[in-house]
C-alpha cells in the first residue's frame, strides 16, 4: 500500500511539474510575442515620433508643435515622453516657459531631419513618378506677395486636387527650403545660394507713386532731384530696404529728407500712400494695381528703365526632380501672374 502511494505521489509530482513547465513555456511564448509586437509598434511609432520631436525642437514648446499638428500639448508631451522612454535618455530640458534640447536631443535632431528628409524625398519621387498631386505643398514668401498672388493659386489647387494640403509661411526672413522642409521659397533679388534650384517667375520693378490728392496739395515732382523735398514713406527696420539711396543718394531717413511715415509692412505703406501721407517707393507688384485703378499716380516713369530699379522674383527649391504638386504649383503661379505681369504699369 505504501509502495502504491509512493508511485502515485511520484506521478502527481511529474504531472505537476509538467503542468508548471507548460505554464512557464506559455508565459515565455506570450512574453516573446508581446515583445515582438511591442518592438514592431515601437519601431513604427519611432518614425512617427521623430516628426513630432522635430516640430517640438523647432517650436521650442509642446503647444507650438501641437498647433502645427492639430493636437493638444498634452498629447504631444506624451509622445515625447514615450520617445524618451524608448531611447532611454532625456531629449529636452523642461522649464515652465521653454524647452531646451539636451546634448542627446541635439544629436538626434540632426539625424532625425536627415531621416525625415530621406523619407519625404522617397515619397515625393514615387508620387512624381505616378503624377499624383497629393501631400502637403509648403511655400514661404513675403507676406504681401503671398496674400495677393500665392493664396489665390493655392485656393485654385486645393479645389482642383482634394488630396492636396497647403501650408503658406508668410515671412520676410530668408527661409531655407532644406532646413525647414519647404517645397518652394519665393525670394526677390539676386540669388546667392548656388545649392538651390531657382526659376525666375517674374520681374520686380520699384516705382515712385503718390495719391492724386497729395500731388494736388504738394505739387508733382517731374525729376528725381525734386523728390527729396517731398514727404516720404519709408520702411522700418533692415536699413535701406527700399533702396531710397538709389534715387536720393542716401537713405530716406537722413536729415535732408522728410520721412513722415514708417512701417514694416508693404500693404500698410501702400495704404499710407493712398491716404495722401507722401511719396512711396514700392515694388510694382504692390502698387501696380492701384496705379492702374487711378488710386495712385506713377511718378518719374523713366526711373523704371534704370537697371537699379528692377530685379528678379525667383521660386527656389531643393529637389532637382520635384513632386507633381510643385510642378503644378509653378505652372499655375506663372499662369496667374501672366506675361507681362498682371501688375505691370508699362
Amino acid at each position: 500500500m505504501g509502495f502504491f502511494l509512493l508511485d502515485m505521489n511520484d506521478d502527481v509530482c511529474l504531472v505537476r511539474r509538467s503542468l508548471r513547465a507548460k505554464r512557464i513555456a506559455d508565459k515565455i511564448a506570450i512574453t516573446q510575442n508581446s515583445y515582438a509586437k511591442n518592438a514592431q509598434m515601437q519601431s513604427e511609432k519611432f518614425a512617427e515620433f521623430l516628426g513630432v520631436f522635430v516640430d517640438v525642437a523647432r517650436e521650442s514648446s509642446f503647444s507650438g508643435a501641437g498647433r502645427r499638428r492639430g493636437r493638444t500639448p498634452s498629447s504631444i508631451g506624451r509622445q515625447i515622453d514615450a520617445l524618451e522612454t524608448y531611447l532611454e535618455t532625456p531629449l529636452f530640458l523642461r522649464s515652465t516657459r521653454h524647452l531646451t534640447l539636451t546634448d542627446a536631443g541635439e544629436a538626434l535632431l540632426i539625424r532625425a531631419r536627415q531621416i525625415l528628409d530621406s523619407l519625404d524625398d522617397a515619397r515625393q519621387e514615387l508620387s512624381s513618378m505616378k503624377g499624383d498631386v497629393t501631400g502637403t505643398l509648403r511655400v514661404a514668401c513675403y507676406p504681401t506677395f503671398g496674400k495677393r498672388y500665392v493664396l489665390p493659386v493655392m485656393g485654385q489647387l486645393a479645389r482642383q486636387y482634394p488630396e492636396l494640403s497647403v501650408e503658406l509661411d508668410l515671412t520676410e526672413r530668408i527661409a531655407d527650403p532644406v532646413a525647414e522642409r519647404l517645397d518652394i521659397v519665393i525670394r526677390i533679388g539676386d540669388m546667392s545660394d548656388s545649392t538651390l534650384i531657382g526659376t525666375r517667375i517674374a520681374t520686380q520693378t520699384r516705382v515712385l507713386c503718390a495719391s492724386p490728392d497729395y500731388l494736388l496739395q504738394a505739387g508733382t515732382p517731374h525729376h528725381l532731384s525734386e523728390v527729396r523735398t517731398h514727404r516720404l514713406i519709408d520702411k522700418l527696420h533692415g536699413g535701406d530696404l527700399l533702396h531710397w539711396s538709389d534715387i536720393l543718394g542716401h537713405p530716406a531717413r537722413s536729415s535732408l529728407t522728410h520721412p513722415v511715415f514708417g512701417c514694416d509692412d508693404f500693404e500698410a505703406m501702400r495704404l499710407a500712400a493712398i491716404e495722401g501721407l507722401g511719396i512711396a517707393y514700392l515694388p510694382d507688384w504692390v502698387a501696380g494695381p492701384d496705379i492702374k485703378a487711378g488710386l495712385l499716380t506713377l511718378l518719374c516713369p523713366e526711373w523704371a528703365e534704370h537697371p537699379a530699379a528692377s530685379t528678379g522674383i525667383y521660386a527656389l527649391r531643393a529637389l532637382r526632380n520635384p513632386p507633381a504638386r510643385v510642378s503644378i504649383f509653378m505652372d499655375t503661379l506663372r499662369s496667374f501672374i501672366g506675361k507681362p505681369c498682371i501688375w505691370s504699369t508699362r
